[in-house]
C-alpha cells in the first residue's frame, strides 16, 4: 500500500501496488497448466451431479484445447527447430490430434451415460501419458538447448492464452 501526495503536498491517497508477475520459463507455465488440468479430473472423479460434471469436462476441455493450441503455434515449432527434432515433437502433435477427437466427442455429449465417463477418463489417462513424455522427454531437452530463451517463449505463451481465453468470454 502506498500514499500518494497532489503536487501541493495535500489529498493523500491509498493506492495498492499491483504485483508485478516474475516472467516464467515456457516449460513451468506448461508444467502449471498440466497441473490445472490434473486437478479438474481429480475433482471430476468425485463429482456424482450430471451438471457438476458437464461443467467440470467444459473447463477441462477449454483447458486443454487453449494448452494444446500454444504448444502447437508457439512452442513446439521452437523446440523442433532448436533440436532439429523429429520425433518428439510430431509424436506430441499426433498425440494432440487424438486428444482433439476426444475433446470434440466430450463437448457434443450429455453426461447422463457410461460413455461420457469414459471418454472423459480416456481422455485423462491419454493426457497423462502425453504429459509424462514432453515433462520427461521434450522439456528436459528444451531447458538444454542454447538455442531456445525460455523466458521469451514462456511469455509469448502467456500472451496467446490470455489472447485465446479472452476470446472465450
Amino acid at each position: 500500500m502506498y500514499l500518494l501526495e497532489n503536487e501541493h503536498g495535500s489529498n493523500r491517497k491509498k493506492v495498492e501496488r499491483v504485483p508485478v508477475l516474475k516472467a516464467k520459463d515456457a516449460t513451468a507455465l506448461l508444467r502449471a497448466d498440466h497441473k490445472e488440468v490434473n486437478d479438474l479430473f481429480n475433482e471430476y472423479e468425485t463429482v456424482k451431479s450430471p451438471s457438476k460434471k458437464k461443467e467440470l469436462a467444459s473447463k477441462i476441455c477449454l483447458a486443454l484445447t487453449v494448452h494444446a493450441q500454444i504448444e502447437e503455434e508457439i512452442f513446439y515449432p521452437a523446440v523442433k527447430l532448436a533440436l532439429k527434432d523429429k520425433e518428439l515433437i510430431p509424436e506430441a502433435a499426433v498425440e494432440h490430434a487424438t486428444l482433439k477427437t476426444l475433446i470434440a466427442q466430450i463437448e457434443s455429449a450429455e453426461p447422463d451415460g457410461e460413455l461420457f465417463d469414459a471418454r472423459v477418463k480416456v481422455l485423462s489417462e491419454y493426457v497423462k501419458h502425453h504429459v509424462k513424455e514432453e515433462q520427461n522427454e521434450i522439456f528436459p531437452k528444451a531447458k538444454e538447448a542454447s538455442k531456445l530463451d525460455l523466458y521469451d517463449l514462456g511469455a509469448q505463451l502467456l500472451a496467446r492464452k490470455e489472447e485465446l481465453m479472452a476470446g472465450r468470454f
